[in-house]
């Protein structure tokens, strides 16, 4: 496993949008995972969304090719050692898009967003460019 792939991407992959569906398409190779938070959001989107059936089974079918990972003890601590930093610095993200990093450098796992405002401001984060 060697990615893991932020809401933002799913849910455009879900809706079918080329620049999701082919870059994913091309990473599922090397192995993508998602955090159990991103699988969350998804769901909230699913199920308030338009079409919730439609959706679910694209959403199925993209589960079948990724694991999705929980938050563990270390996963919570490097969480914990993430937001103090960025508390000391001034620059706090949301805490979902913490706990998403937080999974990535656990697992060194290069993340795939377009959240970069964001994610930028973690130090070891490795993001997809």
């Amino acid at each position: 496993m060697k990615y893991l792939v932020d809401s933002d991407y799913v849910a455009d992959y879900l809706k079918g949008r080329p620049t999701a569906t082919d870059l994913l398409g091309v990473l599922f190779q090397d192995g993508m995972a998602m955090s159990i938070i991103t699988f969350a959001e998804v769901y909230e989107g699913i199920y308030y969304g338009y079409n919730r059936t439609h959706y679910t089974k694209i959403f199925h079918h993209f589960l079948k090719g990724v694991s999705v990972l929980g938050i563990t003890r270390s996963i919570a601590k490097q969480y914990a050692r993430m937001r103090g930093e960025l508390g000391r610095k001034g620059q706090l993200i949301d805490q979902p898009d913490l706990f998403i990093a937080a999974t990535a450098t656990h697992h060194n796992l290069i993340l795939v967003t377009r959240n970069l405002k964001d994610y930028q401001r973690i130090p070891n984060l490795n993001i997809h460019q």
